[in-house]
């Protein structure tokens, strides 16, 4: 349904909002979240280059989340990385879909708008009601 890389930037957000604006470092999210460093390491930067989170270079450095969790929802994470794919006009490019989406097609970019607007309704302050990284035993 998502990219992985998607699902990274999710897990690298949330595991940010649990720290509740303290600053985390790449190391402290790649073992919360168990995303290898180096992809993790250009997930944020993806992030970071969108303005949902802000990078602190130096020794007392790392990453804090740009905007609160509640004002954050996982439709921006996941634009910000991987976009939701949309069917505007037909794939194959034919004249007879020129104007209107075959039934396939429709269907499709429905199931899509409905993701879309599922990701646009949940901010991540919704997915910290459980338990996540910061207070898991793993």
């Amino acid at each position: 349904m998502i990219s992985q890389t998607a699902e990274y930037a999710l897990r690298a957000i949330v595991c940010l909002a649990e720290h509740n604006d303290t600053v985390a470092t790449l190391q402290q999210i790649a073992v919360a979240t168990k995303v290898p460093s180096g992809y993790l390491s250009k997930v944020l930067q993806g992030l970071v280059r969108s303005g949902l989170v802000i990078s602190q270079r130096g020794p007392a450095g790392g990453f804090t989340l740009a905007r609160p969790a509640g004002e954050l929802t996982i439709y921006e994470i996941v634009q910000a990385v991987d976009p939701v794919a949309r069917i505007l006009k037909c794939p194959l490019g034919l004249p007879a879909h020129a104007d209107h989406l075959c039934p396939l097609h429709r269907r499709l970019d429905d199931a899509a708008a409905l993701i879309e607007k599922s990701f646009r309704d949940a901010t991540i302050a919704d997915l910290l009601t459980g338990p996540n990284f910061a207070n898991s035993s793993a």
